[in-house]
């Protein structure tokens, strides 16, 4: 899933969502570190429409790479550092 073409964008969301401050600009309400980053804001970085993005978030969110939260209209997209901790520790096993 990580190693596609596609793979490298959801790689740098991750990447980016690590330090959202430095890589996206104000959004408004909700703080990018606590509350995590917008759809539009992500589909923006990656130079692709907001329904591309979210088919990335999604699937991160679907395995467990990235939390939600409802803040407004607007969802926000943060890493779950548990989880990619312990998807680390399968691959470090041989998974």
């Amino acid at each position: 899933m990580l190693r596609t073409p596609a793979g490298r964008r959801r790689m740098d969301i991750l990447e980016w969502l690590k330090d959202p401050v430095a890589h996206f600009p104000d959004q408004g309400p909700g703080d990018p570190v606590e509350d995590g980053v917008t759809a539009d804001a992500i589909a923006v970085k990656l130079n692709v429409s907001r329904e591309a993005a979210e088919t990335h978030l999604g699937l991160l969110v679907n395995i467990g790479l990235l939390r939600t939260k409802r803040i407004g209209p607007y969802v926000h997209y943060r890493r779950d550092e548990m989880r990619i901790a312990e998807v680390a520790r399968m691959f470090e096993k041989g998974w």
